[in-house]
């Protein structure tokens, strides 16, 4: 049960060594039971000359143990409709299915037995507690219900906690707001773009955000939240505290990444999905700590298609720091950076999106949407960044003060990327916005060149 900043004491301050004797368990029992009885993973491990038994020790599993991909998944779903030979369990005892969201192609389906939909509003609402939310909290949920994940995850671990639940749902912005205020919530949780958005629309209705009722915002489904920039916007737009919970559906229950009230990076429950940041080019081989990464995750405890090494795609570092809220888990203190499939190679350069979002946010006059279009000319490639300015900005003359915008932006840039983008001021509200996740990139490149 709760006891002050903990949801459960116990396990979250107990030594990392005797945390890892459980792990080392879970992890030899999780690799039997996949071994006996999926097809999938039988097939993986044959392949690589692997056998269960060949892990003794943690450092075993990372260096003997096969990741899996996402495309992997995709194409044992297309073998064997509809959830793959990795279900793990009957398919009777399937109660959920959800989903990815399917933006590169069909969705990726997710069963969840009785047991794992238990168990993962359980880990929720650790997750939750640990960023503070508590039972007095209403907490609006401006997520996409649908196969996604992420909303429903949400709510589970909000019922669970004992919090008041208003889930409202993606999109309808003004009603979001009016409603918000209405009811009084305290805690806001989606993802960055959408509050970025929410805000900009609470100004141009007239409200005062600063002055709203909420209390913490916790923001979910895309990296944003631990970039500099984007915190402090919506830290001091809407006059919350900022919390982060870095996130992949697959890897539900994704709130064993979790930050605390002191904000320094999110913990990782490491006794409930076990994470390792490996080298991008070697899978197998762990890094220490400070030295950036690929993430892979394994469930300990699902049951129903538990993911074994998982790679994520996406980058982090980890620390084993002591935090000075007392928990004993390690953290990611940057949060996730970004995708590394997300990457974009620019004339040799390794850009992401998010970089590019932390240092428009950082020239003062910018707005917060922008949209990154790559082409080419002759045989080079070509950058340029749309950006909406500050709609609160009210310049005598437009035209001199967005020429004035775009050199500084440019050369921002040209100083954090060592790329040189074109850029290209525009007024507020130019740009689409999203109801859940950013689609910032515009990549019209020959895909093969």
């Amino acid at each position: 049960m709760p006891d002050g900043i903990y949801w459960d004491r116990a396990k979250e301050t107990r030594p990392r060594e005797q945390r890892e004797v459980e792990v080392l368990t879970l992890l030899q029992a999780q690799l039997r039971h996949v071994y006996e009885h999926s097809g999938f993973y039988r097939r993986h491990y044959d392949q690589h000359d692997f056998r269960p038994d060949q892990v003794k020790s943690l450092d075993d599993f990372t260096r003997k143990v096969p990741v899996i991909s996402k495309q992997m998944l995709r194409d044992s779903q297309a073998e064997h409709p509809a959830f793959g030979d990795y279900l793990g369990v009957d398919l009777a005892d399937v109660i959920r299915v959800h989903g990815s969201s399917g933006t590169s192609g069909k969705p990726t389906l997710y069963a969840f037995s009785r047991k794992d939909w238990n168990y993962v509003a359980d880990v929720m609402a650790q997750g939750l507690y640990t960023c503070g939310v508590r039972a007095g909290d209403i907490v609006q949920l401006a997520t996409v219900f649908s196969l996604f994940m992420g909303g429903w995850g949400s709510l589970l671990g909000v019922e669970r906690l004992g919090a008041t639940a208003f889930p409202l749902g993606a999109g309808e912005t003004e009603r979001q707001l009016d409603l918000m205020y209405r009811v009084g919530s305290t805690v806001l949780i989606t993802t960055p773009t959408y509050a970025l958005h929410m805000l900009e629309t609470a100004k141009t209705l007239g409200y005062d955000p600063a002055a709203s009722p909420l209390r913490l915002g916790i923001f979910i489904g895309e990296p944003g939240s631990s970039i500099p920039g984007t915190r402090h916007a919506l830290e001091a737009g809407w006059g919350i505290t900022v919390r982060d919970m870095a996130t992949t559906s697959e890897m539900t229950p994704w709130a064993t990444n979790a930050e605390c009230e002191k904000g320094n990076g999110v913990h990782v429950m490491q006794d409930e999905v076990w994470t390792e940041i490996v080298a991008k080019d070697d899978s197998n081989r762990r890094l220490p700590d400070g030295e950036s990464g690929a993430i892979v995750y394994t469930h300990l405890r699902r049951e129903s298609q538990p993911m074994i090494r998982f790679y994520a795609g996406d980058e982090s570092h980890m620390t084993h720091q002591p935090c000075s809220c007392g928990r004993t888990y390690p953290r990611l203190p940057a949060g996730v950076y970004g995708r590394l499939d997300d990457m974009l190679l620019i004339r040799g350069a390794n850009v992401y999106p998010s970089q590019v979002q932390r240092s428009l946010l950082e020239v003062p006059g910018t707005g917060v949407e922008f949209k990154i279009v790559l082409t080419k000319k002759g045989a080079l490639d070509h950058a340029k960044v749309c950006v909406e300015h500050d709609p609160t900005i009210k310049a005598a003359d437009t035209a001199v003060f967005c020429a004035d915008l775009c050199d500084r932006i440019r050369r921002k840039l040209k100083n954090d990327t060592s790329v040189n983008f074109d850029v290209e001021v525009l007024a507020p509200n130019t740009l689409e916005r999203a109801l859940s996740k950013a689609k910032r990139v515009d990549d019209q490149r020959p895909k093969f060149r």
